[in-house]
């Protein structure tokens, strides 16, 4: 088994995903904001991936000891710079999650209650158990569950696999799909910042962190075809639960409503661009 075959088994998945129903569905402003809302926890926990593989792959701790391969510590500290560390279109050091944030502000969406859900999940004693417990799209919890059960069953390979196939290695079109459709359809609001992230985000995926993800599952999954095999599984799920994701965040844009506890509060839908 190599990279290449495992590309060629999780291909349904991916065209599936890129060919969703949910691109073409963000016709406005209030669509992009209903997007960006609940986009935004597969945005943070991306970073919490990103993370994982650090702790796993180098020395986070004192006293320093080396690591048993240089070059997979290597590359995932090269995607770390970037995505914890970007600019924005000022110039300013960033992440991207903050980019996300950042951009979400500037089209008016809500960020006050995903940063507040974001932060009860990160203090919570029991992720999975504070996961459920929120009010949002149950596609969406199962989501980040899977996120941080592969996180927490700590294999290495595995968790670069979903970061890989289920991201990285993917982000390049499935971005584009999206900023092809919101391009076309909002011409009549400035959504320079999201169009920032997103153009940021394929840039660097595409040319460096793609490849660089790739030869760091092949590094990680050696010549076990175990491992292979778990990798194979765990990219299709992976993708699986992304397109479940679509498929709220798509209903969610259909019925003009959100997943968190302001639309349970029969709160009438506004934005700044409404006020």
């Amino acid at each position: 088994m190599n990279i290449d075959y495992i590309q060629d088994k999780i291909n349904d998945q991916r065209e599936k995903l890129l060919k969703h129903k949910l691109y073409s569905n963000i016709e406005t402003i209030k669509d992009l904001q209903i997007f960006t809302e609940n986009h935004v926890y597969a945005v943070w926990d991306f970073m919490s991936l990103l993370k994982a593989l650090q702790i796993k792959l180098t020395c986070t701790k004192t006293p320093w000891i080396p690591n048993s391969n240089s070059q997979t510590a290597y590359l995932i500290n090269e995607i770390v710079l970037a995505e914890e560390t970007d600019i924005n279109q000022a110039g300013e050091r960033k992440s991207h999650y903050e980019l996300y944030l950042d951009a979400m502000i500037d089209i008016g969406a809500e960020t006050k209650l995903p940063c507040e859900i974001i932060n009860k999940i990160a203090s919570s004693e029991n992720i999975f158990k504070s996961i459920d417990e929120l009010k949002i799209h149950e596609n969406i919890k199962e989501f980040l569950k899977f996120t941080f059960s592969v996180i927490n069953e700590g294999k290495p390979h595995k968790i670069a696999a979903i970061f890989t196939f289920g991201r990285e290695n993917l982000i390049p079109n499935m971005f584009n799909e999206i900023l092809r459709e919101f391009e076309k359809n909002i011409t009549d609001k400035d959504i320079s910042k999201l169009i920032y992230y997103f153009e940021r985000h394929i840039e660097l995926d595409e040319d460096e962190h793609g490849p660089m993800a790739l030869e760091m599952v092949s590094m990680l999954a050696e010549n076990d075809p175990k491992k292979w095999n778990e990798i194979e599984s765990i990219s299709i799920k992976a993708l699986e639960k992304r397109i479940l994701l679509w498929d709220a965040i798509n209903e969610l844009i259909q019925n003009k409503s959100w997943s968190s506890e302001r639309a349970l509060k029969n709160e009438t839908y506004s934005s700044s661009f409404d006020k």
